[in-house]
C-alpha cells in the first residue's frame, strides 16, 4: 500500500478524532463502489444538493425542507464554503453536508497526489465554514471511476452518486422545466432511490428550477407511499443479532411442578391420585365392638 501524503493523513487522523469516530466504522461497508442508492427494502428515498455557484434558491429549498421535516443531505465545494461559510452552516443543521471536492475539477484525468488535495482542501474549507462533514464524498460531473473511488475510499470517505439527476440546473435556458424535473424523479422512485439536485444557478441569473421543483417532488414521493430517509442513517452501526430464545425446560425440572399441582388438589377438597390406597381410621379405644 502506498504512503499517504501528509494532508491526507491529517485528514485521516482528524476523522479518527471526531467525536464517536467509532460509530463511524459503518462507513467501510460503502467502500469499494458508486453508491447510486442506499440498501433498503422499505419505501424510503433520498434528497441530496449540490452547491458549486451562487446561493440563489437556498433559502427556499431549507424553508421547504424545514417546512415539511424533511431532510435532505447537501455537497459543497470547498470554494463555495470560502465564499458562503454561513450558507453552509444552515446545510449542516439541516441534514448534514459531504464533499464535492474543492474548485470541482474533472477527477478523470487527476493524478493519486491531485486527488487528495482536491479531497483535503475541501474538508479543510468546510470546517473552516463552522460545519463538521459527513465522511461522503460525490465526485464533480458524476466522474465516478473505481480508481477514482479508491482514492478516496483511502481518505476515509465513501462515494455517495445518485439514481436521478433532476437536471433542474440547466434552467428554462437549457430547455428544462419544474414539470420535467418532477417527472424525472417520478420515473426512478423504488426503494432506496438518491435523488440528485442543485441549488445555485450555474449563470447567475438567479433562477433555480429544483427549489421551485422540490414541493413538489416531497409531495410526489409521499404520494407514492414513500418517505424520505436521511443519509446519516448510513452510518448507524449495524443492529445487534437477536438473542436466541430460551431452551424449554428438560422433563425432569416439570416434576415438582406437577408435584405442586398435585399436593394444592388434595388441599382444595380433590380426591386422591386413583390407585393410591387409603389407610383406615383407627378407632377409639372406649368404644370397642361387644360380643355377643
Amino acid at each position: 500500500m502506498r504512503p499517504l501524503h501528509a494532508p491526507a493523513a491529517a485528514l485521516l487522523l482528524v476523522l479518527c478524532l471526531l467525536p464517536g469516530a467509532a460509530r463511524a466504522a459503518p462507513v467501510e461497508r460503502l467502500y469499494g463502489s458508486a453508491n447510486r442508492s442506499f440498501a433498503t427494502t422499505e419505501r424510503r428515498v433520498a434528497l441530496t444538493f449540490n452547491a458549486a455557484w451562487d446561493t440563489a434558491g437556498i433559502d427556499e429549498v431549507l424553508r421547504v425542507l424545514r417546512g415539511r421535516r424533511v431532510p435532505a443531505t447537501f455537497f459543497p465545494t470547498g470554494q463555495f464554503a470560502e465564499r458562503h461559510p454561513e450558507a453552509v452552516r444552515a446545510m449542516a443543521r439541516q441534514g448534514g453536508v459531504g464533499s464535492h471536492s474543492h474548485s470541482h475539477p474533472h477527477f478523470a484525468g487527476l493524478s493519486r497526489a491531485e486527488v487528495e488535495k482536491e479531497v483535503t482542501a475541501a474538508d479543510r474549507a468546510l470546517r473552516a465554514a463552522g460545519a463538521v462533514p459527513l465522511p461522503f464524498f460525490r465526485f464533480p460531473y458524476g466522474e465516478a471511476t473505481p480508481q477514482g473511488i479508491a482514492h478516496v475510499n483511502s481518505l476515509g470517505l465513501a462515494d455517495i452518486e445518485w439514481t436521478t439527476d433532476t437536471k433542474g440546473y440547466l434552467g428554462t435556458a437549457g430547455g428544462m422545466t419544474v414539470e420535467e424535473a418532477v417527472r424525472r424523479v417520478d420515473g426512478v422512485l423504488a426503494p432506496g432511490a438518491i435523488v440528485q439536485m442543485h441549488v445555485g444557478s450555474a449563470d447567475g441569473s438567479g433562477q433555480v428550477l429544483d427549489a421551485a421543483a422540490l414541493p413538489r417532488i416531497v409531495e410526489l414521493v409521499r404520494s407514492r407511499g414513500y418517505e424520505v430517509s436521511d443519509l446519516r442513517t448510513l452510518l448507524d452501526p449495524p443492529a445487534p443479532p437477536a438473542p436466541p430464545s430460551a431452551p424449554a425446560l428438560p422433563a425432569r425440572a416439570t416434576g415438582a411442578a406437577a408435584a405442586s399441582r398435585r399436593r394444592a388438589g388434595r388441599s382444595a377438597g380433590r380426591g386422591p391420585r386413583a390407585g393410591t390406597r387409603r389407610r383406615p381410621a383407627r378407632r377409639s379405644p372406649g368404644r370397642r365392638r361387644r360380643r355377643r
